[in-house]
């Protein structure tokens, strides 16, 4: 096939329901809203990718953006690291961050999609790999171990090698209890992280993550503010449990700014934040420098294909937000995850988008 010529961008918002909601520190997600993007090529390949958008008052002004990016993008090859180079000269000033850095790299999860579809291929062997079980661990929010417990223990039943839960919604003494019942409750073979989502000043922080030694934690996730690297960087400096973070970084001179300051002990992209597959490839091979550990965050069809590829690859988040909108959701097979094609797997099931679809 000839190169493929950007010829329109759709996108439409749903809302879609959420298989448990998510509850945080810092609020609940009872429902996943997400603005669906497809590039349409003058060649008949649609390429697809969807936006997370944490609330839905972001999914008009994401919809209004996408249409103002359009008269940039038409007629414009489907090469996704020089569509990107471009919408990087065109808003320098600016900076890709915000809602322009998530249409942006969603876009490029986009253009990949299609470069795929043509060749008919999956993502990861046009990325130099093949699709492979990537382990992936069930992702929680904040939990209570009594109402829980059932669904904690069918988590492991399912296959899940790790389980993740939020902490940092009240004090130690309740952070303690929970880790405990919930160590107690999925055995001492499951891995287990946990994730303050940003909720704890450094001393705090350091002061819960003593205590939670005994618990052998996989991780402690974003401690203290994302922004706050030097915070991270002490937290990691005082305590022995490993510091994850990286789902808040945009594009890869984020993450270089906290490997040089020695912020973390592992690190999770978030494909829709750090420049999309032509981001995360750079930040892969920082991180290979570095022997840091590559988990995921989100996307689960994309982050199938990037992590297979990634040399220090770690963990897949399972949070399947996208799943009721699609055709073929991803699926836990022994524990893990494997990539879908042609393209990133992503192919819409029309009826569930018209069920959930809102203006």
């Amino acid at each position: 096939m000839s190169e493929l010529t950007i010829a329109d961008i759709r996108t439409r918002a749903v809302i879609a329901p959420l298989r448990r909601p998510i509850r945080t520190a810092s609020g609940a997600i009872e429902a996943s809203p997400l603005l669906l993007l497809d590039v349409i090529t003058e060649q008949g390949i649609t390429g697809s990718a969807y936006l997370f958008a944490y609330t839905p008052l972001m999914l008009k002004p994401l919809h209004a953006l996408v249409g103002q990016l359009l008269p940039l993008l038409r007629g414009q090859a489907v090469v996704p690291l020089a569509r990107q180079q471009q919408l990087e000269q065109q808003f320098r000033l600016l900076g890709l961050q915000g809602l322009l850095g998530m249409v942006v790299s969603t876009l490029d999860m986009a253009l990949w999609d299609a470069l795929g579809k043509a060749a008919n291929q999956p993502v990861v062997r046009l990325l130099g790999g093949e699709p492979r079980p990537v382990r992936a661990y069930d992702s929680w929010g904040l939990v209570d171990p009594a109402r829980d417990a059932a669904a904690l223990a069918d988590s492991v039943e399912q296959g899940f090698r790790g389980i993740k839960i939020k902490l940092g919604g009240a004090d130690l003494a309740h952070d303690l209890g929970t880790v405990r019942e919930v160590r107690r409750i999925v055995g001492e073979d499951i891995a287990l992280m946990v994730d303050y989502n940003q909720s704890l000043q450094p001393g705090e922080a350091i002061r819960r993550m003593h205590a939670l030694e005994p618990f052998a934690l996989e991780w402690v996730e974003e401690p203290v503010a994302a922004e706050d690297l030097q915070g991270h960087a002490r937290v990691r400096a005082q305590t022995r449990l490993p510091v994850q973070t990286g789902e808040n970084w945009w594009f890869p001179r984020d993450a270089e700014r906290a490997l040089s300051v020695q912020a973390c002990d592992r690190m999770m992209p978030d494909l829709m934040k750090i420049g999309g597959i032509t981001g995360w490839l750079s930040v892969m091979g920082l991180a290979r420098a570095a022997s840091m550990p590559v988990s995921s965050h989100l996307f689960i069809e994309a982050s199938a294909h990037v992590l297979a590829v990634t040399p220090t690859c770690d963990w897949l988040e399972f949070m399947d937000f996208g799943s009721p909108v699609l055709q073929t959701p991803s699926r836990i097979q022994q524990g893990c995850v494997i990539a879908q094609g042609p393209g990133l797997g992503i192919v819409w099931d029309e009826a569930a988008v018209a069920r959930y679809v809102v203006d």
